[in-house]
C-alpha cells in the first residue's frame, strides 16, 4: 500500500528531548539484531488509543495501523467514533475505512494486511504503530501470524481507565454521538427487510439498536410520543453495549499472553485531575525510547500480578 507522507505536526514532547530528532529508524536496524520493531498500543474502548497513537507517531517517525475489527470498513464514522483527518495531524493510517462494508474482514485477513503493512512501513524506515480495540485480531497477528512473530519485536502500552469512570465517560460519549448524527447516519444504511447484523459494519454497535426505532418511525401507526420513548431506549442499550464491550475488551488485554507489556492509568486524564501528556503521553514516548534503543532480550516485561486478579474480578463481576 502507498501512502502519502504527509509532515507530522510537533506534538508536546519534541523529538530533540527524547534523541530521535529527525532520525530515520533505520539508522537503528544495526542495533536491533535479527528482528524488526513494533509498538502495539492497547485499551478498552474510550480510553485514548488513537490519540496516544497518534501521539506518538508525531515524536518519532512512524505510521499507524488499526487494528479495530469495526473501523477497518468503510462508513459510519461517528458510529464507529473513527478520528478526522484533522485528528490524524498528518499521520498516515492505513486499514482505516478501506474494506467493503459487506464483507467479512477475518482475522486471518486482518493478520495478512497487517504484516504485509508493517513490513513497507519498515521498508519505508519507519515505525509500525498497531493500534485498535480488537484484541483478537492483535492476539492473533503476534502470536499466530509466522511471518510478523518472527520478523517483529513489540512492545505493548497498555491505556487504561478505571471501569467506573470509563463506563461515565462512553456513556456520555454515546450522547455526543448522537448530537453529531448517529441516528442519521444509521438511517442511511438501514434496510428493513434485512434483519441480519451479524456481518460487516452492520455488526457495529449503535447499528442493531436502532432498529426498532426506525421501524417505528416508517410506521404510521406510532405517535411522536412513542418514537421519542423507543429512540430514548435505543440509545440506553448502546451505551449498555458499548460498557459491556470495554469489560469484555479489559478482559483479553488481561490475558493476553504477551511479554513487555505496559500499562498507563489515564484515569485522572479522563477525570480531568491531570493532564492526559503527564499521565500518559510522556511515559508512553519514554517506554518507546527505552525500547527502541534497547535489545529485547535486556528489556524485562512490567508485570502487575497483584492488580492481575483484582483487574480479573472486577472485568468478571462486570460481564
Amino acid at each position: 500500500m502507498r501512502v502519502s507522507m504527509s509532515p507530522c505536526k510537533p506534538s508536546f514532547v519534541s523529538n530533540e528531548s527524547i534523541g530521535y530528532s529527525a532520525m530515520n529508524l533505520a539508522s537503528l536496524k544495526p542495533t536491533w539484531g535479527r528482528r524488526d520493531k513494533a509498538v502495539v498500543v492497547l485499551g478498552a474502548t474510550g480510553t485514548g488509543k488513537s490519540r496516544l497513537a497518534i501521539d506518538l507517531a508525531t515524536r518519532f517517525p512512524a505510521e499507524v495501523i488499526n487494528s479495530d475489527k469495526i473501523q477497518v470498513y468503510k462508513g459510519l464514522n461517528i458510529v464507529t467514533n473513527k478520528v478526522t483527518q484533522e485528528e490524524c495531524h498528518g499521520v498516515p493510517h492505513h486499514l482505516l475505512s478501506t474494506v467493503e462494508p459487506d464483507s467479512d474482514f477475518t482475522a486471518s485477513d486482518f493478520c495478512r494486511s497487517a504484516s504485509r503493512i508493517a513490513d513497507g512501513i519498515t521498508g519505508r524506515g519507519r515505525l509500525p504503530i498497531i493500534a485498535g480495540g480488537s484484541n483478537s485480531y492483535v492476539d492473533a497477528l503476534v502470536n499466530d501470524h509466522v511471518d510478523f512473530w518472527s520478523r517483529y519485536d513489540c512492545c505493548f502500552i497498555w491505556v487504561h481507565v478505571a471501569l467506573p469512570v470509563l463506563h461515565s465517560f462512553v456513556s456520555q460519549r454515546v450522547d455526543v454521538m448522537i448530537e453529531s448524527g448517529l441516528v442519521n447516519e444509521v438511517r442511511g444504511i438501514f434496510d428493513p427487510n434485512d434483519t441480519d447484523y451479524s456481518k460487516g459494519l452492520r455488526r457495529a454497535i449503535g447499528v442493531p439498536e436502532m432498529d426498532q426505532f426506525l421501524r417505528c418511525e416508517m410506521s404510521m401507526d406510532q405517535g411522536p410520543f412513542n418514537r421519542v420513548k423507543v429512540l430514548r431506549e435505543a440509545v440506553d442499550q448502546i451505551k449498555r453495549n458499548t460498557c459491556d464491550l470495554s469489560c469484555r475488551q479489559l478482559h483479553k488485554i488481561w490475558h493476553l499472553p504477551v511479554r513487555n507489556l505496559h500499562r498507563l492509568d489515564a484515569t485522572d486524564a479522563v477525570l480531568g485531575k491531570d493532564s492526559w501528556e503527564r499521565t500518559v503521553a510522556a511515559p508512553a514516548a519514554k517506554i518507546m525510547s527505552k525500547f527502541l534503543d534497547d535489545d529485547h532480550d535486556q528489556y524485562p516485561p512490567i508485570v502487575f500480578e497483584n492488580a492481575r486478579f483484582r483487574l480479573a474480578a472486577v472485568a468478571g463481576s462486570t460481564n
